[in-house]
């Protein structure tokens, strides 16, 4: 069988599946990974022979994308803010809308000569490789109770070209950095509610950790911890950034507010929704 009719059936099965719209895209993805060789290469070897073998761990990979696993997780790769990282599952897989949470990081790091940077609950480290990438001047922490994703997260840095930039710490939130201070403390924490649980797409519910996805009832059971933890771990005039899911606005203002937080304010993402929470403390 020819890579080009290879390529026309796992699309045409995953035309079938739940997002038939990316049938194409994902089959020429899942084709890339097996072959590991770039679209040219298909599009100029598009009338060769594809052996036996080959077609039948192909179709082995559309048949788990048929079963919702998302892409990222099947060819254990992804792009973040321009650079490349390795996800397993368990790790998140960095979204779009984290992007804003670095470019308000970046914004607010530009009034420190070194800033002092702590990611909390790294994940898959895309926060953090981001910032140390642009900011070579800055003094960077990761926490993350999970000491699996704290292993992905130190590879990401590693292929970046920043291993030696990044601290990695193992523990909850801010526990194995007490009685350090920060510039900046930034996290993607998890803030979906339980109650949102059965409406999140099949990628997300089953496949994404769920340890890093749900936080009570509310979704707020994480941040009620982090915000207080965080006005004592920020200098003076330091800033925490957030990312907050659709709706929280005005509880994570609340919150802010409640710990002391001055200077509050929200990002919305390319919809306008408010994704990004930021907010300094006083000197």
């Amino acid at each position: 069988m020819r890579l080009h009719d290879c390529l026309e059936q796992g699309a045409t099965r995953l035309r079938a599946g739940p997002h038939p719209e990316r049938a194409r895209c994902d089959a020429e993805t899942l084709l890339k990974h097996l072959l590991d060789r770039d679209r040219a290469f298909l599009i100029a070897h598009a009338k060769d022979t594809m052996t036996a073998q080959g077609a039948v761990r192909y179709y082995a990979l559309i048949g788990r994308r048929l079963n919702g696993e998302p892409v990222q997780y099947i060819t254990g790769e992804t792009e973040f803010y321009g650079l490349r990282f390795h996800v397993t599952r368990d790790v998140l897989i960095p979204r779009p809308e984290t992007e804003h949470a670095v470019e308000k990081a970046l914004e607010l790091a530009a009034g420190f000569e070194q800033p002092r940077i702590a990611d909390i609950g790294t994940g898959s480290g895309a926060i953090v490789v981001a910032l140390a990438h642009a900011l070579p001047q800055a003094i960077i922490t990761a926490t993350d109770q999970c000491g699996r994703a704290l292993a992905v997260a130190r590879e990401n840095a590693e292929r970046n070209g920043l291993a030696g930039r990044i601290r990695f710490l193992e523990g909850d939130l801010l526990a194995k950095a007490a009685n350090e201070q920060f510039d900046l403390i930034v996290s993607n924490a998890p803030y979906v509610a339980e109650t949102d649980r059965a409406s999140l797409a099949v990628e997300v519910r089953e496949f994404e950790p769920a340890a890093a996805l749900f936080a009570g009832a509310d979704g707020l059971a994480v941040y009620r911890l982090l915000i207080p933890q965080a006005s004592t771990a920020l200098d003076a005039g330091g800033w925490l950034i957030l990312e907050i899911g659709y709706g929280q606005q005005q509880a994570i203002q609340a919150l802010l507010a409640e710990a002391g937080f001055q200077e509050i304010g929200f990002t919305g993402d390319l919809q306008g929704i408010p994704r990004v929470a930021s907010a300094r403390r006083p000197f």
